[in-house]
This record gives structure tokens, sequence and C-alpha cells, in this order.
């Protein structure tokens, strides 16, 4: 007969080891930071054209479908900021692929673009700010199409926020974010004093209704807040690029109208920026900036989901001594990749 004691031992081992089971699951489901990036060489560069010449490409949103790459971006062109289109099959291809200016603004000033497909209407909704003269806040615009492939056939913009005197948003922002969960669609932004904002509406009444603008975070962030699900996992991850030296900082969620908790967010042990980057093989190092970026997604739905087994991050990226003597609008700006070294092992 087992005796008292030796049974509540062997329950508190048996209990131990649930727990402890219990735990490296639960530590196993956590998201990783990357410890180390590699970037590509520049995989978009300025078109040098006679009409509409380009001196920075920035702010990249990707989508991957039906087996091409779309790409949405601000150019800076002479006196404009616009959105510019350009898809292909690899990204060796990007570079010399036909770049098309989207005419769905007469504004000399809209772009920060997002791009997804939206399910419940199946449409491809493109997302930024606009400037529009007479309101107090930039527009929060859209456009959308059934036919990513075309891109003349983008609806002009529209207001989800206009700017005007019932404009829920606390303050004016930049780099407004859509994304959705089961039942609501929330839109992030920040604003420049250290905060990222939310509001949301109910995935039925989307893209009208945005309110309940609150503080969303408060810490030493800037601009171009991007948000994802994560898949396999109950959490959310924010990147948020910091000023001065670009760099992007990470943190985490458990739902979307949660708090938000810090991953990476110093300079020193950054989400992505100069202290963990390297060039990848048999790529000259071209830039110590990593700004305004988009992760590819697992899909190109309004779930914003992405894979954290299989990270990649296009970006913008320029030499910080390049910008001495130069205002933020003649940085030249060109977009490539980050990839994580994994095992200390080195890309090809």
């Amino acid at each position: 007969m087992r005796s008292p004691i030796r049974s509540l031992i062997l329950f508190c081992c048996l209990g131990a080891g649930l727990f402890g089971m219990a735990n490296a699951q639960k530590q196993a489901a956590s998201f990783q930071l990357p410890e180390l990036w590699e970037y590509s060489r520049p995989l978009i560069a300025p078109a040098r054209r006679e009409v509409n010449p380009s001196h920075a490409q920035k702010d990249p949103s990707i989508v991957f479908h039906d087996g091409w790459w779309h790409v949405f971006m601000t150019v800076k062109l002479p006196g404009k900021s616009a959105i510019e289109y350009c898809t292909f099959r690899s990204w060796d291809e990007a570079n010399a692929s036909k770049r098309t200016l989207l005419e769905i603004s007469d504004s000399e000033y809209y772009c920060a673009p997002q791009v997804f497909h939206f399910r419940p209407h199946q449409k491809w909704y493109l997302v930024y700010q606009m400037g529009v003269p007479g309101t107090d806040k930039m527009w929060v615009a859209y456009s959308t199409t059934s036919d990513i492939n075309d891109p003349a056939s983008w609806t002009r913009a529209r207001p989800i926020l206009d700017g005007g005197k019932s404009d829920p948003r606390a303050v004016g922002g930049l780099d407004y974010w859509i994304i959705c969960d089961e039942q609501r669609a929330y839109l992030f932004f920040t604003s420049l004093n250290g905060k990222m904002w939310r509001l949301w509406t109910r995935l039925e009444d989307f893209p009208s209704g945005f309110d309940h603008c609150e503080l969303a975070l408060q810490a030493r962030v800037f601009e171009a807040s991007h948000t994802y699900r994560l898949k396999g996992m109950d959490q959310y991850l924010t990147i948020i690029e910091e000023n001065g030296r670009r760099f992007y900082k990470a943190y985490v969620a458990d739902q979307l109208d949660g708090e938000w908790r810090p991953l990476a967010d110093t300079a020193e042990h950054p989400f992505a920026g100069y202290a963990n980057i390297r060039p990848g093989s048999r790529v000259e190092p071209w830039t110590d900036n990593i700004s305004h970026g988009e992760l590819v997604r697992d899909g190109c739905d309004e779930t914003l989901t992405v894979d954290p087994n299989h990270l990649r991050f296009v970006f913008q990226g320029m030499w910080e001594k390049d910008k001495t003597g130069r205002g933020y609008g003649q940085f030249q700006w060109r977009i490539g990749m980050l990839t994580p070294v994994r095992d200390g092992a080195g890309s090809e």
C-alpha cells in the first residue's frame, strides 16, 4: 500500500512536471525577436526619367497575390508626394518593373499607403494620408478596386476621416494603419509627441464609423506604426519607427484593444536598426537607417497576419551621413529587404 507521504510526493512531482510542460509550451509559443538581420542590395531605387523624375522611393506596402508581388509606395516628385505602383514576379525584377503613378487624387500630397484585401467586401483597399485645403487634419483617405492588377481601376480618394469638426481624432497624426479582428476594424496612427492612438469601428460598418479615439501607447516612438497578427499565437505585434538615425521598436499585445508591452525598445536592442543589421553576402553596404517598412505578410487579407518563423522586412534606407545639410524632403531613400540571420548563418 502506498503511503500518504509517498503519494503526496508523487502528486507534487506530477504537478511540477505538468506545470513545466505548460510553461515550456507557453515559452515555445512566444514571439522570438530576430537577433540579427541581413539587408539586400537596394531593390527599388528612384526612377531617373525625363518626366517626373523621382528622388526617393518610400513607405512600401506590399502583398503577394496569384504569383505576383504588388508594391505601393510613396514617390517624391518635383513639388509633389504621390503613390506609385509596380508589380513583378521576382524581387530581382523589382527595379526594372514598370512604375505607375496612381491617379486617385488631385492633391499635391497623398502618400504613406497601406494595401489589403477586405474579404467582407471582396475588394482591395488602399488607405493613405492626404492633404486637403481647409481641413484641420489630413484626410485618412481610401480607394478601392476589384482588380489589383489594374492600377487604373482604383477609385478616386474618399475620406475615412475628413479632418473636419466631427473628426474624432484627438490630435493630428500620420501614417495610418488598419487591421481587423473578428468583430472590429482598428485604425492606428502616431503623433509626434511619443504617442500611438487607436480608433475602431464594427467590421460591418467599415470603412465608416471610426470613433473611440484613445491612447494606445505612450513611449519614445515617432512614426510608421504597423500592426500585425502573429500566426499561430494569440498575440499581435506592433513595430514603430524612432526618430534620428532611424530604427524600429517592437511591442506585443494579446488583443488589438489591449495593452502594448515592449519587446525591443532601445537603439541598443531594437527590433531592426543599425545595432543588429549587416549587409548580406556580396552586398555592398548602403544603409544604416531602417525606416518606414512593412513585414511581408502571410496572406493578403484584413487580418494582416505574419508568420513569425518566416519574417522578411521591406524597408526604406540610406546612409545617415547623407542626411547632412538636407531637409527631409531631399533624402534619397531606396527600398531594400531585411532577412533574419538564423543560427549565425549568412544569407546566400
